[in-house]
């Protein structure tokens, strides 16, 4: 009986120490999933950085000259692969920006 005391109480402790790694785990995967941006044209994923969102914002400025900023999740699937094409052409360092899957 003693014996099994032990091994539920070591059980509890050890899920009690364990848990909020793990929570925090989870949480990191998620804020890093929100940041990151799935190219279908180009098969690949970016993060949305500051740096990425700067080149976001040029080429919606240059492309679309008059008209008031849009989010780029709000874009037509076509205008965001239009978006990653340019990325693609006019970034020579984009393979340190986004990972393969």
């Amino acid at each position: 009986m003693k014996r099994t005391i032990r091994f539920v109480s070591s059980l509890l402790l050890s899920v009690a120490l364990l848990a909020p790694i793990a929570i925090q785990a989870r949480d990191d995967h998620d804020r890093d999933d929100r940041n990151r941006v799935y190219d279908r044209a180009h098969h690949d994923y970016h993060n949305w950085t500051p740096d990425e969102d700067r080149n976001y914002r040029q080429w919606y400025a240059d492309r679309y000259h008059e008209r008031e900023h849009r989010d780029y999740r709000k874009l037509s699937k076509k205008d965001q692969e239009r978006y990653w094409n340019w990325r693609h052409d006019n970034d020579h360092d984009h393979d340190r920006d986004h990972d393969h899957h």
